[in-house]
């Protein structure tokens, strides 16, 4: 992680006044993903302090002063995963380590899979503080600290949800994930998003 600096929010919370904390946070503006700057904003800080989630802020140098380029949130995540490949076909290799890691649930026809889900993650545009880091470099960072986590708690496996747009999809497909299914929006979310459903992704972190 040269040249960026990853800092968890819970962190921050410990060793800083809240305000200051809630001065950086108001410094991120995402206007391609609306969902991704309310996080930050209002849920952030909950979610940090009552272990439902953690967020990691990525800083980097500009101008002599350490800038908010991006972040990422991760949380534990159980999911299952439909071998017969009915709604969505799953690649072999995809079914070989899934099938070698996952526990295969007799009843539901399904494997089930305990991994951590990259539940939010944007870039910061504001003053085009967004230049000063690509999405690849961000979404390696936040895989990067599920594999630190997981060579202590165990795992082979990072998940994560996006909306059906095809940039979207094509840009986790170039960074190692597979297309695997589809979660219809619940109640809260239909609000939130276009569409009807969100695909679910996974990426094998084993090296």
């Amino acid at each position: 992680m040269i040249g960026f600096i990853k800092i968890n929010l819970r962190d921050m919370l410990e060793t800083m006044e809240a305000s200051e904390v809630n001065d950086i946070l108001s410094e991120f503006y995402c206007p391609q993903n609306k969902d991704v700057e309310e996080f930050l904003k209002n849920k952030a800080v909950v979610f940090s302090e009552q272990g439902i989630a953690s967020t990691h802020l990525i800083f980097a140098s500009y101008k002599d002063s350490q800038v908010l380029v991006g972040y990422f949130a991760l949380a534990s995540k159980h999911f299952h995963i439909d071998p017969s490949g009915k709604s969505v076909k799953i690649s072999n290799t995809l079914k070989r380590r899934v099938a070698k890691f996952a526990t295969y649930d007799r009843s539901l026809g399904k494997y089930i899979i305990a991994a951590p889900l990259i539940g939010q993650l944007g870039k910061n545009f504001n003053n085009g503080c967004n230049k000063l880091i690509t999405g690849d470099e961000l979404l390696k960072i936040a895989c990067d600290t599920v594999k630190e986590a997981q060579r202590i708690i165990g795992g082979k496996f990072v998940y994560l949800e996006c909306e059906d747009i095809p940039k979207l999809v094509d840009f986790y497909e170039g960074n190692g994930f597979y297309n695997f299914g589809r979660r219809e929006l619940d109640g809260d979310e239909k609000s939130k998003f276009d569409g009807k459903y969100l695909i679910q992704m996974l990426k094998y972190l084993g090296r």
